[in-house]
């Protein structure tokens, strides 16, 4: 699905006028874009545990300290995931991971604007419940503050004046440590791909 979009995408810009690109920018960009997470899902407790995958909104402001030189701040609100062991749901959490990328657009005059970046997450953990018969047998926990890398690729295509079609890639570190009765189980790394497509306003 990404590809096909940005096979699109590239279509779309081979097709934009050349003055889109020249047309007087500020140095503030705004972009809403549809997000998909892809989980890694690496458990080192022996649990088999896993998380879904979503697609959920996410807003995104750059701040161009340079023409080449950028400041990405990326938030959404808490997102629930459902918690499974070897297939089996067995709880649920809600995680928050803005992450702040510092970015460099090799063409910041160009009608496609490629760059790339990176930058450090946080993600916060919270409204973890788990079901009667683990919280009995386990009575687990994890870690509820998580910091990690973050890296990006992307690229920004313009449609209209000061208006941009947007695809991004990133790979984010994200990971909690699981309890059981208090002692450390084991490491859950979701580590998600985060794929993006969205549209951004330059001011």
């Amino acid at each position: 699905m990404f590809k096909k979009i940005a096979i699109l995408a590239a279509a779309v810009a081979a097709f934009a006028a050349p003055t889109l690109a020249s047309a007087e920018e500020g140095p503030l960009l705004v972009r809403v874009r549809a997000l998909n997470l892809h989980s890694a899902n690496k458990d080192s407790t022996g649990l088999g545990l896993t998380v879904n995958n979503k697609t959920f909104p996410e807003i995104d402001f750059s701040y161009f300290i340079t023409p080449n030189v950028a400041a990405e701040l990326i938030l959404t609100y808490p997102q629930k995931h459902t918690v499974y062991s070897n297939g089996t749901e067995i709880g649920s959490l809600k995680h928050l991971p803005p992450t702040l990328t510092l970015q460099y657009h090799f063409l910041p005059t160009g009608t496609v604007r490629p760059y790339v970046g990176a930058g450090v997450n946080y993600t916060n953990f919270s409204g973890v419940h788990f079901a009667p018969a683990v919280e009995t047998a386990l009575h687990p926990g994890i870690k509820h503050n998580s910091w990690g890398l973050a890296w990006q690729a992307g690229m920004d295509i313009a449609i209209a004046k000061n208006t941009y079609l947007n695809l991004d890639v990133k790979k984010v570190d994200i990971q909690t440590t699981i309890y059981s009765s208090g002692a450390e189980a084991g490491k859950f790394k979701v580590n998600p791909t985060l794929a993006s497509v969205g549209l951004g306003w330059r001011f």
